[in-house]
């Protein structure tokens, strides 16, 4: 049993996914949005045993609500964090916009694993 994190970008949508103790988030994959974008979310949902997922909450930068908050919720400005981890590993801009999405969700999954750990201490 794992615990899924997702990110929702415009184009892709970032997926992370707990070890098996629910103490890290690993990148899984960069799924390019699709009509066939459940189907693979299904898919890995079915190969991780998935018991819960973590959406991210698109705020903006300046607190209000981006266009997205309807469809998602929870953790914020993971897709800034990530982006700082990338440019100071000096990837390149190329492959940030490959894994970005990615990298972000790992950002809110193990926010909240975090959150989960301190509440059970």
């Amino acid at each position: 049993m794992r615990i899924m994190g997702l990110d929702f970008g415009s184009k892709t949508i970032g997926v992370a996914m707990s070890d098996a103790l629910f103490w890290t988030a690993q990148g899984v994959k960069t799924i390019r949005r699709s009509k066939h974008e459940i189907d693979e979310l299904r898919e890995l949902i079915r190969e991780y045993e998935v018991m819960e997922i973590v959406i991210g909450y698109p705020k903006n930068m300046n607190g209000t609500l981006g266009p997205r908050c309807a469809l998602t919720d929870e953790f914020r400005l993971s897709t800034v964090a990530a982006q700082r981890t990338l440019i100071e590993a000096d990837v390149s801009r190329a492959k940030r916009k490959n894994v970005i999405d990615k990298m972000a969700a790992v950002f809110i999954l193990q926010g909240y694993l975090d959150s989960r750990q301190s509440k059970n201490t």
